[in-house]
This record gives C-alpha cells, sequence and structure tokens, in this order.
C-alpha cells in the first residue's frame, strides 16, 4: 500500500447520512463521482485512492442529504462487472426544486426516459439514464393551494 493511500485510510471515515445506504459498484467510480458531482451536485467526502489499474475500492458521496457509496469491481477477487439492472435510485426532492435538478441531470448528460410530469398518485416524477447505465428518479409532492 503506498503512503498516500495510508494516510487516506488512516483518516476518520466521514459521517454516513440516512439508515439504508446504497453502494452502487460501477465500471469507473472515480469517473461516476465526478459525473454525479455536475449532474445530481454530490459532493465527495471519501474516497480511497485509485490503484495502478485506476480502479478504487471505495467512494463516499453526499447527494441530497444522503450518503451513497461507490466502488469499481475487481473480477480477480470476485466481484465481476455487471450491467445494472432491477433498480431505480430515487431522489425525493421538493417541488419548487426537482425542476433545477432535472435540469442539471439532463444538461449534464443524463437520458430522459420518463418525463417529469404529475403522475397518477399526484406527485411530479420522472426517470433518467446516466451514462454509466444507472436508473434515476426524482419525485416530488405537488403542493395543494
Amino acid at each position: 500500500m503506498s503512503e498516500a493511500s495510508a494516510q487516506t485510510l488512516e483518516q476518520p471515515a466521514p459521517k454516513v447520512l440516512g439508515g439504508l445506504i446504497a453502494y452502487l459498484q460501477v465500471d469507473g467510480a472515480m469517473k461516476v463521482a465526478e459525473f454525479y458531482a455536475k449532474a445530481l451536485d454530490a459532493r465527495q467526502v471519501f474516497a480511497v485512492p485509485p490503484d495502478e489499474q485506476g480502479r478504487t475500492m471505495h467512494v463516499h458521496l453526499y447527494i441530497n442529504g444522503s450518503s451513497l457509496m461507490l466502488c469499481d469491481a475487481y473480477p480477480e477477487h470476485g466481484h465481476p462487472h455487471q450491467a445494472p439492472q432491477g433498480y431505480t435510485m430515487q431522489l425525493i426532492l421538493e417541488n419548487d426544486t426537482i425542476d433545477k435538478w432535472w435540469d442539471r441531470a439532463v444538461k449534464a448528460g443524463m437520458e430522459v426516459i420518463t418525463p417529469l410530469q404529475v403522475m397518477f398518485w399526484g406527485d411530479r416524477w420522472g426517470q433518467l439514464r446516466d451514462p454509466f447505465g444507472i436508473n434515476w428518479a426524482m419525485n416530488a409532492p405537488v403542493k395543494q393551494a
């Protein structure tokens, strides 16, 4: 382990926000974290330095008051990369901020899957896909007058 890696691991871990944390195995965790900074206003609070192959075993982000954790695949340790499927990351937002979040994500490069609209359950909701294949939804209650 390099001296920089050892120093990073000795730092106290940042506070985990939320009671259930998504931990995504992705192809290019540092690239994903950089994209989420642009698209979702993510703030990186911790990362293990990349290895010689550019992979990192842990990145901790804060997004919208919650923690999200990322890591790269390590097939030589039994953890090959698999395409994301069967889940959607959902951001719960306020009606007066959802347009800002949506527009920033689309401008950064997220693909619109379901346009943002008032749904049958009464909330504004839409779904996007990031360039790494992960589905994201945004939901905001519609305020009643």
